[in-house]
């Protein structure tokens, strides 16, 4: 699905985000901050929050393309 290949791992989480608003529960469950933390790219904070990026990736992928 094209809005899926906009998820681009140097993305900040702000800009995933206000793209696409159903990745907000993927990052809740995740514990990952969408607020005070949104300004960092998504490859810097799963490796600063110890996530597989990959796996992150796709679960934000599957949210958008369930919309």
């Amino acid at each position: 699905m094209p809005n899926s290949l906009l998820l681009d791992p140097t993305m900040t989480i702000n800009e995933i985000v206000v793209l696409y608003p159903q990745t907000i529960p993927v990052f809740n469950r995740l514990g990952m901050d969408t607020c005070c933390g949104g300004g960092v790219a998504l490859n810097e904070a799963a490796r600063r929050d110890g996530l597989d990026l990959d796996a992150l990736l796709g679960a934000l992928r599957d949210a958008v393309e369930r919309q």
